[in-house]
């Protein structure tokens, strides 16, 4: 009979977040597949657990996999535990868990911490819908894609971001969504933890030497208002200069900014004059 993978989320800052069923899951396993073993050796120390290690990571997740389902098929069961919060989620995992799936083994989730639902519980959102976008990619069309699609979506968007992104990330957001509400969550229950409720216009210059990991959650302006066009040639500029062609970044700027379609175009052929 074969055994079961459990994922197992683990705290995302302060230790003492991580539950009693995780605790005694990772005393109970044979093994643990770890994202970073030498990460999860410092909790495991904490916990005062000793159990075989296995790195599994976005560089080896088929080829680990593979060698987990022999291990399972054998009888054995396993935790798999990211570095933080709860796997899958812009972490390892999903690979792993589809290929056993695949052989019909059992994948058991242990619920606990995630810095997505962390945040969310001190943002103040009142909708109930959000869009979860996880890290953005890095640079490229790739990127201005996302940048666009993000623009089209009329409901709170949240980012995970590193501290040496931030400022360019929050520059480009302020392109697509004016000076929308936003609220900056940075090392969410470590020591230095920091929850703070702004504008995307102030928020570059409340983080100028970004530390940590942050959480992003921006809240679309919908609401109608007088038109500042000085503002909306300043963001239609800056998304010509992503090479948005000058029809899109009309459109976009006329739904950003309350406009007429025909005003953000004229706006659009003056700044390329």
């Amino acid at each position: 009979m074969a055994g079961t993978l459990y994922v197992v989320a683990t705290p995302i800052g302060n230790l003492e977040d991580i539950t009693l069923r995780a605790i005694r899951i990772l005393k109970e396993v044979d093994g643990i597949a770890a994202e970073d073993t030498r990460h999860t050796a410092q909790l495991l120390r904490h916990l005062q657990i000793h159990k075989p290690l296995l790195s599994l990571h976005e560089h080896n997740e088929n080829e680990r996999a593979q060698q987990l389902a022999e291990k399972l098929e054998q009888g054995e069961n396993w935790a798999f535990v990211s570095d933080a919060g709860t796997p899958g989620i812009c972490d390892p995992g999903a690979r792993l868990v589809q290929a056993l799936h695949q052989k019909q083994i059992c994948c058991v989730p242990v619920p606990g911490p995630s810095a997505l639902a962390t945040a969310i519980s001190v943002a103040g959102i009142t909708s109930s819908h959000f869009h979860f976008e996880g890290f953005l990619p890095v640079k490229g069309a790739e990127r201005r894609e996302r940048l666009q699609i993000l623009a089209q979506i009329g409901e709170p968007i949240i980012l995970y971001e590193a501290p040496h992104r931030l400022q360019k990330t929050l520059d480009e957001l302020y392109t697509i969504f004016a000076d929308a509400p936003i609220v900056v969550a940075r090392e969410l229950t470590k020591v230095y933890e920091q929850i703070c409720t702004t504008t995307l216009g102030q928020a570059k210059e409340q983080f100028p030497t970004p530390k940590g990991e942050f959480v992003l959650l921006i809240e679309p302006l919908m609401e109608k208002r007088a038109v500042d066009k000085e503002q909306a040639a300043l963001y239609l500029k800056a998304l010509m200069e992503q090479g948005i062609s000058h029809k899109q970044a009309a459109a976009q700027t006329a739904k950003q900014f309350g406009m007429r379609k025909n005003e953000a175009y004229a706006l659009a052929l003056k700044e390329e004059e």
